[in-house]
């Protein structure tokens, strides 16, 4: 009876502790993040949205449950991410999980908010079954409300949610203009940029005239021009650049006609005013071993057939040096790029920031353009040639600027009709970086590309993997046979006591 109660204090002891370790858990929160993007630390940009909400943000969740793993993962990170939020927003977030597939009223209320249902396969009863799935979330504050239709699993989570909620509490955006009026295209042809951009930012095309005032504009964007630019024009894009506004440019110097077979030369002042601030774009193209690949139709007898040949003048683009700009991209595919150089005044900085591959090259003008030509080793003498790159500094007046200059037009054109066509991510991720980054400084860029991505092991030499091995095998015995020997020792010296004449028990 004595013992038992002797044992009773430490009982409410260890209990006070856990109730103790509960309650800073509800008020605090700690998280071990030991990835090497610490993915899964709150960045300060999310921070400072957080701390700055000063009424309530109501988050309904629509997750299934029951689902594989590698997909209810995702419901699983999005609840923790909520509860961090929550906490770091000192109660402004608050937020409720609904299970859409408990029963149908749960499932209508989730697809008349907008949330998107997919298809996958799931194994019940020893057999596979197709399983509607619903991960998404509706964002409420005040009148506003913004939806996520779908988060998909392993995406920048952080970025997704964090964004939803400045779109919502922020009154005013950053107002962007997309240059017109001489052959660029129009925003309604950039539609994929335009949904990205419109998170933090409102985008607008604007016609350069004696009444436009372009100090409105947070960033400028003039791409891909075919026309000649007006030297008043481009006296316009001096003063704003003067004032310390910022500008990305995206020019086509060259351009393909494949119908013709041959290159085309592109000429529009730009050029030239671009020259006068020490960057060159080539009048040529930038040919790469990693390229993409045009359809060819060939004819054999009475049938025809289309394949699928690799084409040097379309490079994909692996190599980006580091930046927020160019911070997760992966792959960006241009098509006739020229190479981008600079060779002004060394009070300006300029910085790389998308190069080709270790096999690549540039063909001058003139160029004809031959599909069914064999590509040698030889044609791609050069290596890591600019795409892309950034001026910053007094490149106009006395202010600070930053001038954005990609050597391809299209690279974020969807097109327009049945010209149309579907962007690789990375592709708009390069443009809507780059805008985000002249134009806003919360640091939610760095959360656009922060995601889960596939890694590679890193190579190993056969000699280092044969060592490897054989000490996580000889190891562990090791181990047991120095832990055998030291209690042998340890049981030795206690018998050696024993046998004392003094030995007290």
């Amino acid at each position: 009876m004595k013992q038992k109660s002797s044992i009773l204090p430490y009982i409410l002891l260890v209990a006070g502790i856990i109730v103790l370790l509960n309650i800073l858990a509800s008020r605090f929160y700690l998280r071990l993040d030991f990835t090497e993007d610490k993915r899964y630390t709150l960045s300060n940009a999310t921070k400072d949205i957080l701390e700055d909400l000063n009424n309530p943000v109501t988050i309904t969740a629509y997750f299934s449950e029951g689902l594989p793993p590698n997909i209810d993962q995702a419901r699983r990170r999005f609840r923790e991410l909520l509860a961090e939020y929550a906490i770091r927003s000192k109660g402004n977030i608050v937020y409720e999980f609904i299970n859409p597939n408990a029963d149908e009223q749960s499932e209508q209320a989730a697809l008349q908010q907008g949330i998107s249902p997919v298809v996958i396969n799931v194994r019940e009863k020893d057999q596979s079954v197709q399983k509607k799935a619903f991960l998404g979330a509706v964002l409420r504050y005040g009148d506003k409300t913004e939806v996520i239709p779908f988060i998909q699993p392993g995406s920048a989570m952080e970025y997704s949610l964090s964004s939803s909620i400045k779109k919502i509490t922020t009154e005013n955006k950053n107002l962007i203009g997309f240059i017109q009026g001489h052959g660029e295209p129009s925003t309604a042809m950039m539609w994929q940029a335009m949904e990205a951009l419109g998170v933090l930012n409102e985008t607008e095309g604007v016609h350069l005239t004696d009444s436009t005032y372009l100090d409105k504009y947070k960033t400028l964007a003039l791409i891909a021009p075919i026309d000649s630019i007006p030297d008043e024009h481009l006296s316009m894009l001096d003063e704003y650049l003067a004032g310390g506004g910022n500008m990305i440019v995206a020019i086509n110097r060259v351009d393909g006609d494949l119908n013709q077979g041959i290159g085309i030369e592109i000429t529009t002042g730009l050029e030239t005013w671009l020259a006068n601030k020490g960057i060159q774009i080539e009048n040529s193209f930038i040919v790469d071993a990693n390229c993409g690949a045009v359809s060819v139709v060939q004819q054999q007898g009475v049938f025809s057939f289309t394949s699928q040949v690799e084409f040097p003048y379309l490079p994909i683009f692996n190599t980006f040096e580091d930046h927020p700009v160019t911070s997760g991209l992966e792959t960006v595919i241009m098509q006739f790029a020229s190479p981008v150089s600079y060779s002004g005044d060394t009070s300006l900085h300029f910085k790389p920031l998308v190069l080709s591959s270790e096999v690549s090259g540039v063909q001058s003008m003139p160029v004809y353009f031959n599909i069914q030509r064999k590509w040698e080793k030889n044609d791609f003498p050069m290596k890591k040639i600019t795409a892309a790159g950034i001026l910053e500094g007094k490149i106009a007046g006395e202010n600070e600027a930053k001038l954005m200059v990609i050597g391809d037009g299209d690279f974020a054109v969807n097109g327009q009709g049945q010209q149309a066509q579907q962007l690789t991510p990375d592709n708009v991720n390069l443009l809507v970086n780059t805008i985000d980054w002249l134009a806003d400084d919360t640091g939610l860029i760095d959360l656009r590309t922060r995601g889960v991505t596939s890694r590679l092991l890193k190579q190993v030499e056969d000699g280092k993997k044969s060592f490897l091995k054989w000490l996580n095998l000889l190891l562990p015995v090791l181990l047991i046979i120095l832990y055998g020997l030291f209690r042998m020792q340890k049981n030795r010296v206690i018998r050696e006591k024993r046998r004392s004449e003094d030995y007290n028990k």
